[in-house]
């Protein structure tokens, strides 16, 4: 018997359905802004957690591994690269992004109230590193 191999979407669906974190509300609000953001990003489970691909490259991924908060990684893929200068690699006009190395940064959220406050600059912040990425 063949079984059918869920797509990336139904796989992070079924992920989320069993997911158990407190903040469960407040890491599928911040999928929903991602993904109003810009639907044109691929959604999948990497890392055990929720992932965005663009233009076949992974850019996003949620670290769901801390004590009262999440977290999002902006990156490049799962490769470090080489930097193309001595600089970060995208402008952030917002000072949301906590840069982990020059190509690689994060957004903590603590609850609801800090994703919301939050989320009109996480849109901006994902435009431009989509962008200048």
């Amino acid at each position: 018997m063949v079984t059918k191999k869920e797509s990336g979407q139904e796989e992070v669906q079924t992920f989320m359905e069993v997911l158990d974190h407190p903040l469960k509300r407040e890491i599928q609000r911040v999928r929903e802004i991602i993904q109003e953001t810009h639907p044109e990003l691929n959604e999948k489970i990497k890392w055990n957690a929720p992932s965005y691909c663009y233009e076949g490259e992974d850019c996003l991924t949620f670290n769901l591994h801390g004590k009262g908060f999440f977290r999002l990684i902006f990156h490049c893929g799962a490769e470090v690269k080489e930097p193309k200068s001595m600089r970060l690699l995208v402008r952030d006009r917002t000072g949301m992004l906590d840069w982990l190395a020059d190509d690689r940064a994060m957004v903590k959220f603590y609850d609801m109230n800090d994703v919301e406050a939050k989320g009109e600059k996480l849109g901006e912040v994902i435009q431009t590193w989509l962008q200048e990425s």
